[in-house]
């Protein structure tokens, strides 16, 4: 019998019209059945959160942290059943669920230590006898909608900070995984958050997302998703004055130099650009070589193509699951064709793979001959997909590195001191990578970057500080 899991509004389990949720290795198997929230479900959620604030923000510092503790042990204590749940529902392998859980264990324990770690300053006036200090407060309601390729911990690192500095919560999963998000939810209600401080509603963005987005009681908006979603989340949040915060994906370089490590580059581009199926917005997608060793590259580079397991996200032994769904499918697809008529060498991979299970699997593609005008080195495709482009020497990979309208993340591989200083420096990005993949930072430093990949202060670490609360001065005359 199918299992129904329903939305938690106002600390109820709210029931409404449901919707499969299906494994993208085997289409034939349902995680179960999800609840669609209505328009009116969001309007109760978002009136629950304004309801339970004034008590909330000014709850203990230990009640916050023993929650948010309880919360990272349960994670940690159930990884394996939450990341086999993780990878049947979004399609990274089973390894890659696992980490991803314990990833947000670890942000829940962070943030934890957080709460106790909460400070202000006292500075004395201008004018003597006055004392002065500066508290960060919370913000209020917060919207949080995230996408489907980290389900757990993307929430997670929304989700955390925001109850750490006392505010309310609107969370919206993707439409497409939101076992991992109702699983995160369950074990933070049932850890003692008091009703209506957190509240899921899943659904379509069309539906419940417009609520969110729309509400004047929703203070503050954290977003992960397209860009062009997120410029209409920009544009309504400055017709109702709130704080937003948006991270929108990238075109990610990685430069590999004449005197880089061979080995060392090729694993950099094959986790970079392909592992998680290559759906993350951190995706090293453009390959920038240099002449010296771009033929070795790509011949290294190749080769190791050829060896990598599709399959089953669960099966052992598998090194990169399935497309997330036929929508995804079509659009990796549809580059695939625009880079071959665009002129680029289609040298490995691009077919679509039959596996013992029905599922939506790509063969990982790399494109040579490319230009950095081509559609496919400018468009985010979001799959299995890089392209080399050949360049002459550092300078002009910098040139190329650099152009395009995103700035989230950049690498390089050399094992020279100057040119991995100055890249870290001359890099637009907010986040740069030296022998190392594009993909992925540590839970407790900072995340976003620049140019059109993200608006607002950074994600994590101590920097969520600066999204999730508002500064207020005060002055007392004793």
């Amino acid at each position: 019998m199918t299992e129904t899991y329903r939305n938690h509004i106002a600390g109820a389990w709210v029931d409404g019209e449901t919707v499969d949720n299906i494994n993208p290795s085997n289409t034939g198997d349902s995680l179960g059945r999800y609840v669609r929230g209505t328009k009116q479900d969001a309007e109760s959620a978002i009136a629950a959160a304004k309801e339970a604030f004034p008590a909330w923000s000014r709850s203990g510092i230990q009640q916050r942290h023993d929650i948010l503790k309880k919360a990272s042990d349960e994670i940690i204590a159930r990884r394996e059943e939450l990341g086999r749940q993780l990878s049947r529902e979004e399609g990274k392998t089973l390894a890659e669920g696992i980490g991803e859980t314990m990833r947000a264990a670890q942000i829940f324990d962070f943030f934890a230590g957080e709460c106790l770690r909460l400070t202000g300053e006292i500075v004395p006036s201008v004018r003597p006898g006055i004392d002065v200090t500066m508290t960060r407060e919370p913000v209020g309601v917060v919207g949080i909608i995230t996408p489907w390729n980290f389900p757990i911990a993307i929430p997670a690192w929304k989700i955390a900070p925001a109850l750490t500095y006392g505010n309310t919560v609107v969370v919206k999963p993707a439409d497409l995984v939101p076992a991992s998000t109702w699983s995160l939810v369950d074990i933070l209600i049932r850890a003692g958050l008091p009703k209506g401080v957190l509240n899921l509603v899943m659904g379509k963005g069309s539906v419940v997302g417009d609520v969110i987005v729309k509400s004047p009681d929703v203070r503050a908006l954290t977003f992960t998703g397209s860009v062009g979603t997120g410029r209409k989340i920009a544009a309504s949040s400055v017709e109702v004055m709130r704080k937003f915060q948006l991270e929108m994906g990238g075109k990610n370089p990685l430069v590999v130099l004449d005197d880089a490590d061979l080995k060392t580059a090729v694993e950099c581009a094959v986790n970079g650009a392909y592992f998680s199926t290559g759906q993350r917005c951190t995706a090293s997608s453009r390959l920038v070589v240099t002449a010296g060793i771009h033929d070795k590259f790509v011949d290294a580079l190749t080769e190791r193509l050829k060896g990598l397991v599709v399959d089953d996200a669960l099966k052992d032994g598998t090194q990169i699951g399935p497309v997330v769904d036929q929508s995804q499918m079509s659009q990796d697809e549809e580059y695939i064709k625009i880079g071959r008529d665009e002129g680029a060498t289609l040298l490995w991979g691009g077919e679509r793979l039959n596996r013992s299970t029905p599922g939506f699997y790509l063969q990982p593609a790399l494109f040579t001959d490319t230009k950095p005008e081509m559609r496919i080195n400018k468009e985010e495709i979001f799959g299995p997909v890089a392209s080399v482009i050949r360049v002459k020497d550092y300078d002009e990979a910098l040139h190329v590195a650099n152009d395009t309208p995103f700035g989230l993340s950049s690498g390089i591989c050399t094992t020279s001191l100057k040119y991995a200083s100055h890249f870290k420096r001359n890099a637009e990005a907010g986040m740069v990578m030296v022998n190392l993949p594009t993909a992925g930072v540590d839970y407790h430093v900072p995340f976003g970057g620049s140019k059109g990949s993200s608006y607002g202060p950074r994600e994590q670490g101590r920097y969520a500080a600066e999204f999730f609360t508002t500064v207020k001065t005060a002055y007392t005359l004793p």
